[in-house]
């Protein structure tokens, strides 16, 4: 559900009288052309234009009272009832998959963004260079996340496979085929089998309830922005 909200930037009085110099400029003299439409907003006629904020252009209005309100959109959000549970086992466990999945979090939704974006880059490219930059990569990423990957437990390692595998829509083998070629992705795959894990049965919705009902609860998607492209360009 894609939420339209808007965010009220109240104008404080500290800041307007700090700005004393500066010649006041009423509702009125707002550029015509910036208009976008007029809207009602409790009883009264507001003027839509547009501002920058922070290097993003956006959607703003001035009321009667003087007030900025901007309005933007929200990312896709999740709304779950309360969950109930057949036992106190199933109530502690799901407790202990939701503490895991919190600390692994940060690392899925990087990983996502990581191969939005490589997938992306990575397009056009031949196999060669394709090849290279990936190695690349893969040498930056080992430098940043060995060591904090290193120290999570194995049950929390299998929760943030299960959390990219759920938002990739692809088993583990898959992916690092894709990414690595058929050899990389055998080798990891026999070399998990050590941790009791299969690289190629990939997330099951359904299969492990108490897992869907924690993974329900944690959004890793990542779109790429053309403004994001043009800046690493």
């Amino acid at each position: 559900m894609r939420i339209t909200f808007i965010i009220s930037c109240l104008i404080a009085t500290h800041f307007v009288s700090a700005q004393t110099e500066a010649p006041y400029q009423s509702k009125d003299s707002i550029d015509i052309e910036n208009m976008l439409d007029t809207i009602i907003y409790e009883d009264q006629n507001i003027d839509l234009f547009e501002t920058s904020l922070n290097g993003r252009v956006m959607t703003a209005m001035i009321t009667e009272t003087g007030d900025t309100l901007i309005m933007d959109k929200l990312d896709d959000i999740s709304i779950t009832s309360l969950r109930k549970f057949k036992t106190p086992e199933d109530y502690a466990k799901y407790m202990k998959f939701k503490r895991y999945a919190a600390i692994v979090y940060p690392y899925a939704k990087e990983a996502i963004k990581i191969f939005r974006e490589t997938e992306h880059a990575t397009l056009t490219m031949k196999k060669r260079k394709r090849k290279k930059h990936i190695k690349k990569l893969q040498e930056d990423l080992k430098h940043k996340f060995e060591q904090p990957l290193s120290k999570l437990t194995k049950l929390q390692g299998k929760i943030l496979i299960k959390m990219i595998e759920r938002e990739l829509d692809k088993n583990m083998f898959t992916l690092i085929k894709s990414l690595r070629g058929k050899l990389s992705a055998f080798y990891w795959h026999n070399a998990s089998k050590l941790y009791s894990y299969d690289l190629k049965e990939g997330y099951q919705e359904g299969k492990y309830e108490i897992l869907d009902a924690v993974l329900q609860d944690f959004d890793i998607s990542y779109r790429i922005e053309q403004d994001d492209l043009k800046e690493k360009k």
